[in-house]
């Protein structure tokens, strides 16, 4: 019979700070907004690409306070198991499933990390690598990544567990769900997923699933296609022959040099499955129903900036590549998601076995055998009776709650119900009373009093509100706080103007750090760099220790060409913030900038190591650059000017501490 049990996970763990108390007014949650379109593009791909966008990945706070220490952490998950299959699921990590153990092999089947490394990868920034994450609403890792879910236990009509796992997505305000089973003696492991969408409106919506598996030389990723969209960082969007390409089987994600994204055109295939097999011909299937169409493949490549980044975000050993399904031809878009709709699929996982002569043969015998084995091993048929008996279930009501995930789903459905709007009581994915916290209970007070209510000015709010409905809510406030969130939600919604004039209200009625910042941004983004430099010293007069603010007012110093002022507020902080990170880089920047090469080398050999470094980011390359050509400059007597800065280049190779770059022109 199959079983659930909830159990601990005891990993070393780069621990999850508190979350960063500014709200994230800055765009760059999406590295995908301005992507450059190809050949090969049609019209819809291309107003998809278009499509959906956000200015930031507000009313979420970043998740940026995370080292490189790990400590023993116990994880709470969900295990399913039958006699073939064993899965277990971090609950307080977006559900992901972080394991499928096959009881007959004695075999993980997907990239089950030794530990827990965040890196800023995700819409929020942290991000670690392992497992089956579930992404949704916006364009990247979702915003849920590192964030507990709601989890219950749902009985089949055969008595079958079920694993329930819900949350609402609060940028675009939709409902999902997840439930999880093995069907008793069955092979596979089956994923419901369901989407509500509870607007009057359409909504731009995104979903990929994205399977972790180990990699190495022997690896190939099989799908259904002849073709797939690619794109590498800074390259456009293509269409390309798969799986050669330039003379590179790109199926063997061990043979190519630099990261790389390609979408399978499954456009002529009846089902959509993607597989990862071994020198065996074994390996993690991943198969659904016809609604999620797409299929992907990832690569890190086997350059320096690849292989470090593997070895960055799985420090104890191992390499892994990722295959992913989406609901859209590529990652890169958004589709429209209509009024009131219910999306749904099923999607299993599972072991295959596939002749290995076959699978490493020719690709259309490799494709053809298995599709074979895909069919046979998980009928198209069973998979739609699935998908049935999944749309009866996904209504009913929870058997036993697990374990509560946000209040943000509570505070909207009692919003809702106040206007007579009751599409969030949704009896299979209850959004109840008792998860309501500590962020929700002033937003609860807003809807109660119609004004925020009177904190202390010394701490930062807990949390923001951004959607139109909530930001009309605001528009009668008076307080620093109501004027404060108010600023912040038309910031979101493009209103720049009502912005800082909600903020300047804000400091009339009582000045606060958390305005003037709100305002320091606002000034760099309109290209008055003295006026937020202002607005930012008067931020750190009335919150000194508050350390993200400490790293923008360096970053805004730095961005005015004032490196010296930089040297002078870094030594003029306490030890605690002086030996933060990004403020050590800050530093180092400002001496490259000043030619103190003494400092630079000497901030350089202490191991210069950004916990937070961005995916796709070059600054250390670049800033490599910058004290290489400088010391050089320094020692000849003279300028830096080009002949130097190409000298550079050729007598001082990046060093490996320092190599993240992910494209290849940039590593020749």
């Amino acid at each position: 019979m199959s079983s659930l049990r909830l159990s601990t996970l005891t990993l070393p763990t780069a621990v999850l700070g508190p979350e960063n108390p500014l709200p994230p007014l800055r765009s760059g949650a999406d590295l995908h907004a301005d992507v450059e379109v190809g050949h090969g593009i049609d019209e819809e791909m291309r107003a998809n690409l278009r499509y959906g966008h956000v200015p930031s990945i507000a009313p979420y706070l970043l998740q940026d306070d995370y080292g490189r220490e790990r400590v023993p952490t116990g994880h709470p998950v969900a295990i399913l198991e039958n006699e073939h299959l064993r899965a277990t699921f971090l609950l307080n990590a977006g559900g992901r499933l972080w394991s499928l153990w096959h009881e007959g092999t004695g075999r993980e089947l997907l990239y089950s990390n030794a530990v827990v490394q965040p890196g800023n990868l995700a819409l929020r920034d942290a991000w670690f690598a392992g497992g089956v994450e579930w992404n949704l609403g916006t364009i990247g890792h979702t915003p849920l990544t590192c964030a507990p879910l709601h989890a219950a236990r749902v009985d089949l009509p055969d008595g079958t567990p079920v694993l329930r796992m819900w949350e609402l997505e609060r940028v675009r305000e939709v409902v999902y769900q997840l439930d999880a089973w093995l069907p008793d003696d069955a092979t596979r492991l089956v994923v419901a997923v369901r989407i509500t969408n509870p607007h009057d409106h359409d909504v731009p919506m995104y979903w990929w699933s994205n399977m972790a598996v180990p990699e190495s030389e022997d690896v190939r990723v099989v799908a259904p296609a002849d073709a797939a969209w690619t794109f590498a960082y800074g390259s456009s969007v293509d269409h390309v022959p798969m799986p050669v390409l330039d003379g590179v089987d790109r199926s063997y994600s061990a043979r190519s040099t630099s990261a790389a994204d390609y979408f399978f055109d499954l456009e002529r295939t009846p089902r959509p499955w993607v597989a990862a097999l071994d020198a065996s011909g074994s390996g993690l299937v991943q198969s659904s129903t016809r609604e999620l169409q797409g299929r992907k493949l990832f690569l890190w490549g086997t350059g320096p900036g690849g292989r470090h980044w593997q070895e960055w975000l799985s420090p104890a050993g191992g390499a892994y590549l990722e295959i992913q399904a989406g609901l859209a031809r590529t990652q890169l878009e958004h589709l429209p998601m209509p009024a009131r709709a219910q999306w749904s699929w099923v999607e299993a996982y599972g072991l295959l076995e596939v002749d290995p002569l076959l699978v490493h043969g020719r690709w259309a015998a490799a494709r053809s055998a298995v599709a074979a084995a895909v069919q046979a091993a998980t009928p198209q048929e069973w998979l739609a009776r699935l998908h049935s008996e999944a749309t009866g279930l996904a209504d009913v009501a929870p058997a036993e709650i697990l374990q509560h995930g946000s209040g943000w789903g509570a505070l909207e459905r009692i919003r809702r119900e106040r206007a007579g709007d009751r599409s969030l009581d949704l009896p299979g994915t209850p959004f109840v009373d008792g998860a309501l916290g500590d962020e929700q209970a002033p937003w609860v007070r807003l809807l109660e009093d119609g004004v925020l209510p009177a904190t202390d000015v010394i701490a930062p709010p807990a949390s923001y509100q951004t959607t139109p409905v909530w930001k009309a809510l605001l528009a009668g406030s008076t307080d620093w706080l109501g004027l404060l969130c108010l600023g912040v939600a038309a910031w979101q919604a493009g209103e720049l103007v009502e912005a800082e004039s909600a903020w300047e209200a804000s400091l009339l009625a009582t000045p606060s750090a958390w305005a003037w910042r709100n305002l320091a941004v606002a000034r760099q983004a309109r290209g008055d760099g003295r006026g937020a430099l202002t607005a930012y010293a008067r931020a750190a007069e009335l919150a000194p220790g508050v350390l993200p603010l400490v790293v923008e007012r360096l970053e805004a110093l730095l961005a005015a060409g004032d490196p010296g002022a930089v040297i002078d507020l870094v030594g003029s902080l306490p030890p605690s913030q002086r030996s933060a990170p990004r403020v050590g880089f800050a530093e180092l920047r400002a001496a490259v900038a000043l030619r103190d090469i003494p400092r630079a080398s000497a901030l350089l050999h202490d191991g210069l190591e950004l916990p937070g470094l961005r995916e796709g980011a070059r600054d250390l390359e670049q800033l490599w650059w910058d004290y290489a050509s400088a010391r050089l400059a320094s020692e000849r007597g003279g300028e830096v000017d080009d002949a130097i800065r190409e000298e550079a280049r050729r007598v001082a190779p990046l060093p490996w501490e320092l190599d993240f770059r992910m494209e290849e022109d940039s590593q020749q």
